[in-house]
């Protein structure tokens, strides 16, 4: 392992873990997500019966005063009295604007569901009623959007209706109007759920999941407009969802299952550049269970929240220090 390795290894330490809402007020659950307000962290998931069982909603929870508050189920695909849908992925972000955006998709499988997105002004107590999003266009469809200077909401979007495809989503009125890249994968590599990071002078890095058993990575140079040629990572992925931020120091942080195959162990690694990964600990390590689909953020005083799928049954809350 190099020096840099070896630094960053002890740079990062976790320093508490939780369960969020124990029991959980549903059989299964996944497909976490974190977001920090003024108020303190808030979390989503989407839980019922099973994943795509129709009675599959959006539940949400807001942490106070180190306690997470008691789960509550802010979004469902109740269409009519007698059709429901399930719910899939939420992402939770907070605009420079204060408002609080939950997006999530809703219907019968991830080939046949559609965006909508509710609104909080009160970070997270009060919610909108649903707003179905223009056909063709998802939000973020998995992992967190990030805010431009240039006021765009630029979300990692994918389909996967026929050969997994990903693009690029945004909007510049807070989820009114949208607009999109075409297809940035889908030939060579089949490619989702992108997590964006950020270089110097304005470049826009996405790196995420495929079918290729490894992460793929490409850059944009434009604040995410138009973007270069995919390539594979030295970075194996058991086609599952990763997550990434880019620190304050400059350093990137993942959260994946560093395997070709399984959702155990889930691991984190950093990078300099993006490219080139060192794993630097394990945060689940038991064999034949499921870590998976983690969510990574870095808050105001500068620790790294990750939450993630525990074994389908719960929601993992880790906090890591980043001396």
């Amino acid at each position: 392992m190099c020096v840099w390795a070896v630094l960053s290894a002890r740079a990062v330490q976790e320093c508490a873990r939780t369960f969020i809402n124990d029991p959980m007020p549903t059989p299964q659950c996944h497909a976490s997500t974190l977001a920090e307000t003024p108020e303190g962290l808030v979390a989503a998931w989407f839980g019922g019966t099973r994943e795509g069982h129709p009675d599959v909603g959006i539940w949400f929870s807001r942490l106070e005063q180190s306690r997470w508050t008691p789960a509550r189920e802010v979004a469902t695909g109740v269409e009519t009295a007698t059709v429901r849908y399930p719910c899939w992925n939420p992402v939770l972000v907070h605009l420079k604007s204060g408002e609080l955006l939950l997006f999530y998709k809703v219907g019968p499988d991830c080939s046949w569901w559609w965006g909508e997105v509710i609104r909080s002004s009160d970070c997270g107590k009060q919610w909108s009623k649903p707003e179905r999003l223009p056909n063709g266009f998802w939000g973020p469809i998995k992992n967190k959007p990030i805010e431009l200077a240039d006021g765009r909401l630029l979300c990692g979007a994918s389909d996967e209706v026929g050969a997994w495809r990903m693009h690029v989503e945004w909007t510049c009125d807070g989820a009114r109007s949208w607009a999109r890249t075409g297809p940035l994968s889908g030939r060579a590599i089949h490619a989702i759920q992108p997590s964006f990071l950020l270089h110097p002078e304005g470049m826009i890095q996405a790196i995420g999941r495929t079918q290729e058993k490894h992460l793929f990575s490409i850059f944009s140079r434009d604040q995410g407009r138009t973007w270069g040629a995919m390539q594979l990572l030295d970075v194996p992925n058991p086609n599952s969802g990763i997550d990434a931020v880019t620190l304050r120091d400059g350093r990137h942080l993942l959260v994946y299952n560093p395997v070709k195959k399984g959702r155990s162990p889930l691991s984190v690694a950093l990078s300099k550049d993006g490219l080139v990964w060192t794993k630097i600990m394990d945060l689940e390590t038991e064999e034949k269970a499921e870590f998976s689909y983690p969510a990574v953020i870095q808050a105001a005083d500068g620790k790294i929240h990750v939450s993630y799928t525990w074994k389908r049954q719960k929601v993992r809350h880790v906090v890591l220090s980043c001396e």
